[in-house]
């Protein structure tokens, strides 16, 4: 089970990681909800300063950046693997 979380308070850049990692999971075709975190101190309890950012299970995958499709895919391919 994964917890997928994208972190930032609304910002372009944001929505723009937000639905990449969606785009990127249904590629995967992993059923997933992704959790936006949109409340500055629900990020910073996260342990998170930057945004736009990504954690899946706790772990921050990207941070500070609003990567491609196709660059979320290959971060998701990999930190998938790792947990499996």
């Amino acid at each position: 089970m994964f917890d997928i979380k994208v972190l930032g308070e609304g910002c372009s850049d944001c929505d723009r990681l937000y639905d990449n990692t969606v785009k990127a999971l249904q590629k995967l075709q992993i059923d997933v909800q992704v959790q936006k975190v949109d409340k500055l101190i629900d990020i910073v309890k996260l342990g998170v300063m930057t945004s736009p950012s990504l954690m899946i299970n706790g772990k921050l995958i990207i941070s500070g950046q609003s990567p491609s499709e196709k660059r979320v895919l290959e971060l998701l391919e990999k930190e998938i693997k790792n947990i499996i």
